[in-house]
């Protein structure tokens, strides 16, 4: 298996939030129905608004099934 890479924007975040849902077969309105956020919110998010809400966002990853961990890459 390949080792993930990093995501450090937004745009990587949206993408990887979105071939997550499309792996899964789903809608935008089924994510933005199971996390309770807009289908708009959705759409933002997965094309990588730099001004997306954390709590929403973090919502959709659970509703999408994926994890999303920290890394210390100091230590």
């Amino acid at each position: 298996m390949p080792t993930p890479a990093p995501i450090t924007t937004t745009a990587q975040f949206g993408a990887a939030l979105r071939r997550a849902r499309q792996a899964r077969n789903l809608r935008l309105e089924d994510v933005a129905l199971a996390a309770g956020v807009g289908v708009r919110f959705i759409s933002e998010l997965e094309r990588g608004k730099p001004t997306a809400r954390l709590a929403e966002s973090l919502r959709v990853v659970v509703a999408l099934g994926v994890s999303l961990t920290l890394e210390d890459t100091h230590g």
